[in-house]
């Protein structure tokens, strides 16, 4: 939270989920191990680690979060693989009326500077209805809002990759193993120790930074000795 006194230019957040098995295994819809993750493309600081069983209170949480981080700074763009409830939950949380002096209702957009750019993913066609685009904006944006990003922009991957080195590093996330978390509060432990080593200590190897020294929120990174040190205020 320390992140949000500061004030930023520009945004591009990744947004992405990742699954593995809570106590027992059973159905992907019932598991309590989905895990939503937002990631800073460009300096790779973790602005949510959170799990729970994928619902609307999951993605709402993550939401509330990214409305802190838009009312610090003017451009933000969310960018997610074939998920719709972060545009659907950030709209609803953040949404505002634009007034442009005609009559009638005035219609609700995005904040200005915040864009959410939906990268449909699988089958493209739906039963009934016409075929979705493979890009698009799920909600209507602020008329002033720049829209500078290129299609090929649009993608999750530094995200996934991430999930990726994940599932190396922490064995409740590794496939074919017995070695799962025995409940939420247990992996979310785990996530919290995660986020502090991934953003305050452990330097980037693609941006061969830290990247909270990446984020201008430090100077320095931190080792763990010094992490142990600080003292928790009530």
């Amino acid at each position: 939270m320390f992140a949000l006194t500061h004030q930023f230019v520009q945004q591009i957040i990744e947004g992405d989920e990742l699954y593995t098995r809570v106590h027992k295994n059973r159905a992907p819809e019932e598991s309590q191990g989905w895990t939503i993750a937002l990631m800073d493309r460009a300096t790779r600081c973790l602005w949510e680690m959170h799990c729970g069983r994928k619902d609307r209170k999951l993605f709402k949480h993550a939401m509330r979060l990214l409305c802190e981080v838009i009312e610090q700074t003017g451009d933000v763009t969310l960018l997610t693989d074939g998920e719709r409830r972060y545009g659907n939950l950030l709209f609803e949380l953040c949404s505002q009326a634009l007034r442009t002096g005609k009559r009638g209702r005035p219609k609700k957009t995005l904040p200005k500077g915040v864009k959410v750019r939906l990268k449909n993913k699988g089958s493209q066609r739906h039963k009934r209805g016409p075929k979705r685009p493979k890009y698009q904006a799920p909600y209507p944006e602020h008329p002033d809002t720049p829209q500078p990003l290129a299609t090929t922009e649009i993608h999750a991957n530094h995200l996934e990759a991430f999930h990726t080195s994940l599932r190396r590093r922490c064995a409740a996330y590794r496939r074919h193993t017995n070695m799962y978390a025995k409940n939420t509060g247990r992996l979310q432990e785990r996530l919290d120790v995660y986020w502090i080593v991934h953003n305050f200590v452990r330097v980037h190897f693609t941006t061969r930074q830290v990247p909270a020294v990446a984020l201008k929120v430090l100077e320095h990174g931190l080792s763990l000795n010094e992490i142990f040190f600080i003292q928790r205020i009530a």
